[in-house]
């Protein structure tokens, strides 16, 4: 979300009505809003209310009138990255979304190597060399949340995943998946 009008007039929406509700006033106070997307489209808003001491309250002319929204970048490692499916069905259903939705160059293209492991009834893919410069990067990576979720990926769970898990399809379970179960 950017920090534009529309969004600033939502969250002050959102504010307002928590006043009339439940009298939750952030008059004088500075807020931090966090925003949680769910896997269903829903969203959990946590808001925290920092109320000022009596020496630092703001005078009326000093408040602001607008919000800075500030959003922290999730980090992802270009090198390796883990997705969790919770059944062989659902690593398909998203093989079957990606042959109906891309070419297969498109999706050669996005990572050097995806391989998959069952771990404790679950299904990890992990891609690894994964290519920034694809046209097609926000649009997998987004897809691919809506089928599996997305898991820390460190270094120790990739190695314990490869150790005590069970390899499913090598070096490219994507392409595998969508020539021999789609």
């Amino acid at each position: 979300m950017s920090n534009s009008i529309e969004s600033q007039d939502i969250f002050l929406d959102m504010l307002n009505k928590a006043d009339e509700e439940v009298g939750f006033n952030t008059d004088d106070c500075r807020i931090m809003i966090e925003a949680l997307a769910l896997k269903d489209g829903c969203f959990v808003l946590t808001i925290t209310k920092f109320e000022h001491s009596a020496e630092e309250k703001p005078t009326p002319s000093s408040k602001k009138k607008n919000l800075h929204i500030k959003r922290k970048s999730p980090t992802v490692n270009l090198e390796k990255t883990i997705y969790s499916f919770e059944s062989f069905d659902a690593f398909c259903d998203f093989c079957t979304f990606l042959k109906d939705n891309l070419h297969e160059s498109q999706i050669s293209d996005f990572a050097k190597s995806s391989d998959l492991y069952e771990y404790n009834s679950n299904f990890y893919l992990i891609l690894s060399d994964i290519n920034v410069t694809s046209p097609n990067l926000k649009y997998i990576c987004s897809s691919i949340t809506e089928f599996a979720h997305f898991v820390n990926s460190s270094e120790l769970f990739e190695r314990k995943v490869k150790e005590y898990g069970r390899l499913i399809i090598s070096s490219s379970a994507i392409l595998t998946c969508m020539e021999y179960f789609v």
